[in-house]
């Protein structure tokens, strides 16, 4: 059966599939998403149709599959369903998103967890042993294997270039032991393992903005901080900002939504990296301000009615009555106007007669929202409505 591999870089896909190849007597085949097109892939499972007439079956690796577009993969699916070929595809990125659902349901899924610090462990100090790796040749500092294994982040294939570059530091300078100066000047910066055109920037975008409604400052600048290091798109991140000042602060703290404006304007206007300390204001006001979803909760309400069909006439008095025959049709007739009235409120029906009772706005205690459900009561008894529901 065809098989997908997903997991994040270095945990060893490739190495399984070529472990696969290596059993019965079936071709291994393997193409690069990134290089080859429709062309290729028929070329390759043509050729599978002439070796299967001699019984000859074929394992067709792909590598980063997610790269693969909807076409080539519509040309695998009939050589998969028929057994012309076994797939093993590789990919970071969740198959959910990334690979077509006919596809999919003909495989099996193998989701690969991340290596441990223990795995890479086990892996430098074999490369260093092994006469296929340094032959004992250099030695590796413990402070230094710690902070290959924190720049690695799980990656065995970065684990392995971080040392190699490490041991040709060392064997440059003369020396036969790998210290941490030694690994710091070979790896210029940690890479953060986030694709943001992918399944890590769905994850970390997620957990930013679960982390910013559930009150964590600390959890919100760490996810800031990963996604701008990573290179993400600060526009993006100051839009999610600006969502989330609406639909989990609202009118609990109003102003929050303000900051995250200006925040947004600040990104266009001055760009980055300044623009950092102005997201992180936003990340802290949007963490620390009290939480409601009664706004989103209020719109999205009202917007069920609609589509149900819950609309009604607007009422006579509300029409439009600034046209010619407009008063003979009862138009705007019996208008009170809210500047004349008692506090500034007219009690008269604005909403259609099947809505008259609707509450689509329920405050909550938290925040400033807690002095609006007051003040919504007692509006809503000068419009002469009954009291709302808890």
């Amino acid at each position: 059966m065809s098989v997908f591999l997903w997991g994040p870089p270095g945990v060893g896909k490739t190495t399984i599939a070529a472990v696969v190849s290596g059993t019965g007597s079936r071709r291994f085949v393997e193409l690069s998403a990134v290089t080859a097109g429709v062309k290729e892939v028929r070329q390759v499972l043509a050729e599978a149709q002439r070796q299967l007439a001699h019984g000859i079956g074929t394992v067709l690796f792909v590598d980063e599959v997610h790269r693969f577009s909807k076409t080539q993969q519509d040309v695998l699916l009939p050589a998969v369903e028929n057994r012309l070929v076994t797939l093993i595809a590789a990919t970071t990125e969740n198959p959910s998103f990334s690979v077509i659902s006919p596809l999919l349901s003909r495989s099996l899924l193998l989701t690969l967890k991340p290596l441990t610090d223990a795995d890479i462990t086990k892996l430098l100090e074999r490369a260093l042993i092994d006469e296929r790796g340094f032959g004992g040749r250099i030695a590796l500092a413990a402070d230094a294997r710690a902070a290959l294994l924190r720049f690695a982040g799980g990656d065995a294939r970065r684990a392995l270039t971080y040392l190699e570059e490490a041991a040709a530091g060392a064997h440059a300078v003369g020396v036969a032991e790998i210290t941490t100066e030694i690994v710091a000047a070979a790896v210029d910066k940690a890479a953060v393992r986030y694709d943001r055109a992918g399944d890590q920037h769905y994850d970390v975008i997620s957990a930013f903005i679960k982390s910013l409604r559930g009150s964590d400052v600390q959890a919100g600048l760490h996810y800031l901080a990963r996604m701008l290091e990573a290179g993400e798109d600060p526009r993006f991140i100051a839009r999610r900002l600006i969502i989330l000042a609406s639909e989990d602060i609202g009118m609990a703290a109003p102003s929050v939504l303000q900051t995250c404006v200006a925040a947004a304007q600040a990104v266009a206007l001055i760009g980055m990296p300044e623009a950092r300390i102005n997201l992180a204001q936003a990340v802290i006001a949007c963490a620390l301000a009290p939480k409601s979803n009664a706004v989103i909760k209020a719109v999205d309400a009202a917007i069920a009615d609609v589509r149900a069909g819950r609309i009604g006439a607007v009422p006579p008095q509300l029409r439009d009555a600034h046209y010619s025959g407009a008063e003979a049709l009862g138009h705007g007739s019996g208008y009170l106007y809210a500047h004349d009235a008692e506090h500034g409120v007219a009690a008269q029906q604005y909403l259609p007669d099947e809505l008259a009772d609707a509450r689509y706005y329920q405050p909550s205690e938290h925040g400033n929202e807690a002095a609006m459900a007051e003040r919504l009561t007692r509006l809503e008894e000068l419009l002469g409505r009954p009291p709302r529901s808890s």
